[in-house]
């Protein structure tokens, strides 16, 4: 099969058609809106004609980064479609991101040897990841 590695920006219906099939939890309209754009790097796996594919790098572009959003339409696992995303932003990583950088990402489940390929390492017990989801208060 014949799958090719591009730099791009998803667009907002991509970005929520393959988080929606790769079970990733869904992103309101208007935080992909905004958000998108903003991305340092992405990149599409595309398989003829279409988006199957895709990771991000966000962050401040200097100090901090953080891979995000990593997913392929399941009906295409298994064939190194994550490792060739990850390498192809752990490659502009190595150009762009200034000495002490700090790259960070959220490992899920089996995804942590993936990640473990390329340097990433477990932050516990010394740091423990957080986060929150904004709600609306009207």
């Amino acid at each position: 099969m014949d799958y090719k590695i591009v730099a791009g920006i998803p667009d907002v219906e991509t970005f929520a058609r393959l988080r929606a099939i790769s079970g990733l939890s869904p992103r309101s309209r208007d935080g992909m809106e905004k958000g998108l754009p903003n991305s340092l790097f992405a990149v599409l796996v595309v398989h003829e004609g279409k988006a199957i594919g895709m990771g991000r790098i966000i962050g401040d572009g200097g100090t901090a980064y953080q891979i995000t959003d990593i997913a392929v339409d399941p009906a295409h696992q298994g064939k190194g479609l994550g490792k060739a995303i990850m390498a192809a932003l752990v490659d502009w990583l190595e150009r762009e991101a200034p000495e002490g950088a700090y790259v960070s990402l959220i490992a899920d489940g089996d995804a942590r040897h993936l990640y473990g390929k390329f340097g990433f390492e477990p932050v516990m017990p010394a740091s423990i990841g957080m986060a929150r989801v904004m709600e609306k208060t009207s």
